[in-house]
This record gives C-alpha cells, sequence and structure tokens, in this order.
C-alpha cells in the first residue's frame, strides 16, 4: 500500500496540485480496485486515473488548509467531485454533445470502448461520487448531507447539466456576455464552486466574514477558470479540434482584449476575496493565480 501523500502549501501551486492528485488517485484506486471484477470497472480507471490537472481536488484541500479542516475529512469529498467532473467530460465528448475523439492526450472514452460503455460508465461514476459521501466516516451525518446536497446542486439543474444543454443550443448567433456568463457560472463554475462550498459547509465554527469571503470566491473562481480556457482554446487549439461548430466562448463573443481584460477582473476579484483570510489562503491564493496564468 502507497503512503497517502500530506500536500504542503508551502510550495507552488503546481507542486501542490501535483500532491493533491496523488493523494485523490490513491483514495480512487483503492477504492475500484474493491470492484475490480465488476465490467465497467476499466471504463472508469481510463476516464479518471489518466491525466487531468486535478485543480478541483486542489481547491478543496486548499479552502481545507484555509479553514482548518483535516485533510482526511475531506478526501471523499474531493474524490466525489472528481469522479463527478470525469463524468461530465466522458459525456461532455460524445457525438451527441462535443463530439471530441481526444481527451488528456489520448481517444475519448466511448472512441476507446463505444458509446454504450461510455455512458454507463459515467453514469456509474456518477453514482459512485455519491457513494463515497454516504459511506465516509470521517463526516458526522449532517455534514454528509451537506455535501450531498451541495454536489447534487451543483451537479444537476441548478448547476453543471443545465450549464451544458444552454451550451449545446444553436442560439442562431444571438448570445451576448449575460448569456454566455449565466451558461459558464452553471456548466464550470457551479463544481468548481462546490470544490470550496462543501468544505465550507463541513465547518461549523467559521465565522460570517470567512464565509461570506469564501462564497464570494467561489462565485468568481469558475470564471476566471473558464475565461482561461476559452484564451488557450483559441490562441493554442488542440490538434483534434471539436466536432461542433461555433462553440460559445468569450472570444467569439467579447473579443480576445474584452477576455483578457475580465480574466484580469474575475483574478483580481478572487484574491480580494481571499483578503480576509490573510496567510491561511496562501494555497488558494497560488491556485488563483496558477488559474489565471496556466498555459495548459
Amino acid at each position: 500500500m502507497t503512503k497517502t501523500i500530506t500536500p504542503k502549501t508551502n510550495c507552488s501551486a503546481e507542486q501542490f496540485l501535483e500532491q493533491c492528485a496523488a493523494r485523490v488517485v490513491r483514495e480512487l484506486e483503492q477504492s475500484i480496485a474493491a470492484h475490480h471484477d465488476k465490467p465497467l470497472t476499466e471504463v472508469i480507471r481510463y476516464a479518471s486515473f489518466d491525466g487531468g490537472k486535478r485543480v478541483r481536488p486542489g481547491l478543496i484541500y486548499a479552502t481545507a488548509s484555509a479553514l482548518d479542516i483535516d485533510y482526511e475529512k475531506v478526501d471523499a469529498i474531493a474524490c466525489a467531485v472528481e469522479l463527478i467532473h470525469c463524468y461530465s467530460l466522458v459525456h461532455d465528448d460524445l457525438p451527441a454533445m462535443d463530439d471530441d475523439a481526444i481527451r488528456r492526450g489520448k481517444p475519448s472514452c466511448h472512441k476507446a470502448f463505444g458509446e454504450a460503455e461510455a455512458i454507463l460508465g459515467g453514469n456509474a461514476m456518477q453514482v459512485l461520487a455519491f457513494e463515497y459521501l454516504a459511506a465516509t466516516k470521517q463526516l458526522s451525518d449532517i455534514h454528509k448531507l451537506r455535501a450531498i446536497y451541495l454536489l447534487a446542486s451543483a451537479s444537476g439543474l441548478a448547476g453543471m447539466a443545465s450549464g451544458q444543454i444552454m451550451d449545446t443550443r444553436d442560439m442562431d448567433g444571438k448570445i451576448d456576455l449575460d448569456y454566455l456568463e449565466k451558461t459558464h457560472r452553471l456548466k464550470t463554475g457551479s463544481l468548481m464552486a462546490s470544490c470550496i462550498t462543501i468544505p465550507l459547509a463541513c465547518k461549523d465554527d467559521c465565522s460570517a466574514s470567512v464565509h461570506r469571503a469564501l462564497t464570494a470566491y467561489a462565485e468568481d473562481i469558475g470564471l476566471c477558470f473558464q475565461i482561461q480556457d476559452d484564451i488557450l482554446d483559441v490562441l493554442e487549439p488542440c490538434a483534434t479540434p471539436t466536432g461542433r461548430q461555433n462553440e460559445l466562448n468569450y472570444i467569439s463573443v467579447v473579443g480576445i482584449e474584452r477576455t483578457r481584460e475580465l480574466l484580469t477582473m474575475y483574478c483580481e476579484r478572487c484574491l480580494q476575496h481571499l483578503e480576509k483570510l490573510r496567510e491561511k489562503a496562501k494555497a488558494l491564493r497560488a491556485i488563483t493565480h496558477y488559474i489565471a496564468t496556466r498555459s495548459s
């Protein structure tokens, strides 16, 4: 059995994220190993173990650090959110959605296993996420319920699912900045926000001012991430384009210069929200800079 990695906040954002990724992958491997004889196990391994920056688990552990929550208490949260994220990528890549043939430098799940197994594997990952939260012994029952509610809300009609359908609708060129922002607050921002709000909901003695600061940060960090994603997609397009034409992104709606201005604005807003936490927010601050300046 490999040793549990304890992410350190006195390092670069890249190193912290690598440590968080190693911790989450170890947790997932141990859990999925118990289902080694199940037919969808290989699909889940393929979709969730190989590649990815694990920014969402990084935000969860960084929030735990800021709130003085033991990492062990948020392991199940980190695994659950990462599984929801990976399931969403599997389904996003399907021909009926974004029709992507490549994900993280290798064939998309439906290309490697076929559409039926990709759909069912995604479904299994989604359910497994809630199994993690329900089964963890590190959280009290009330904290489990809060975590399950917040993750379900972020994933479903109030969040990611609604954002995805807004992203796939043919708006016949009638897309403005308000529609774009609403779409990405739901599709990308809601799940990313849950990385902050779920640990926060498991901290009963948090002050009102810190709660407000982290809630505000949660609302903005997803847009910061998405805007930089759009910039990278346009300036450094992947070798294999998506099947969908006229994709919804900031640059197609407001242009590259305005997009960069918005990125700067949201990054500065996120950092301002964290000022209340001072040194406690060191890891969150580093990840914010990373999100806004990353090259991939």
